[in-house]
């Protein structure tokens, strides 16, 4: 048996492919599954469009991958939070009940829709907004892995690891407003929520461009308090083999061969989560 991953697909997403290949590359059974699959049609159709219908507790794990689902009109993420809230909500709480939820990876505007959905941080709202430089950023950025354990996703990932994977978002700032700013940082360290950071190539915090958006506490990726729902603003399934990477042809192996085909930093979010349901649901 292999795992069952659900990636969502709707009009503006641009990144389902590449995670797609990052999980059947690994040996899972991916499946692009474009939202209306999931919604029962209000008619019945022809026996073909039934066959085309899908149930997301088939599934044991939800990504919903970067892009720009509707257009991010009103804010990134928002229109398609409030569609899947809308028609699967009770669906989506039972994916995820606590004790026995399955994994949900949000990646860029996955990210943004979460925090949208109210799934992240699982407590009193904070957002993303718009970057710092009031700009479209997208270039390689630098991630230390912050989390003690309790993250699904970054068990394969030894704590103070760095990461390098591309970065492409216009809201991908973590805000928290300044009069709660202190306290929730302190529960977010608190439930082991922080699980990447923005840093510098010498491995310590800093601003932009290090930190590509102004993020506050430079938070570029959290879980639930059950560390089974992950969110981040980089690509890592634009980082799975090294031949990705910005700087790709200048690394070289003692031998002098190329290390095209080697992996990039992006593939290990992937294997914890395989492993973790391997270990838990086969």
């Amino acid at each position: 048996m292999k795992p069952k991953i659900c990636i969502l697909q709707v009009e503006g997403t641009n990144c389902e492919y590449e995670t797609f290949l990052a999980f059947t590359r690994l040996g899972a059974a991916a499946e692009i599954v474009h939202l209306k699959q999931l919604i029962e049609a209000e008619e019945v159709g022809a026996k073909a469009e039934e066959r085309e219908q899908r149930r997301l507790k088939d599934y044991d794990a939800l990504v919903i991958p970067g892009g720009f689902s509707s257009g991010d009109y009103i804010r990134a993420g928002a229109i398609l939070a409030a569609r899947v809230n809308a028609a699967l909500g009770d669906e989506i709480a039972d994916f995820i009940k606590i004790g026995a939820g399955k994994p949900v990876l949000g990646i860029c505007n996955g990210f943004q829709v979460l925090v949208e959905m109210g799934l992240l941080p699982g407590f009193e709202s904070v957002s993303l907004t718009t970057n710092d430089s009031a700009r479209f950023e997208c270039r390689p950025v630098l991630i230390r892995q912050e989390n003690n354990g309790k993250c699904i996703f970054t068990q394969s990932i030894e704590k103070g690891r760095v990461l390098k994977m591309p970065c492409a978002h216009a809201e991908g700032k973590f805000f928290i407003d300044a009069k709660n700013s202190a306290r929730y940082i302190q529960l977010l360290e608190d439930n082991d929520q922080i699980v990447f950071r923005y840093v510098d190539p010498d491995g310590d915090y800093a601003s932009y461009p290090w930190n590509p958006n102004g993020s506050v506490y430079n938070i570029a990726g959290i879980c639930n308090p059950e560390g089974t729902i992950l969110g981040l603003m980089p690509h890592p399934e634009r980082a799975f083999y090294a031949f990705t990477d910005s700087e790709w042809s200048r690394i070289r192996t003692r031998t002098g061969k190329s290390r095209m085909m080697e992996y990039g930093d992006g593939k290990k979010i992937f294997e914890s989560v395989l492993n973790y349901l391997r270990k838990s649901v086969f």
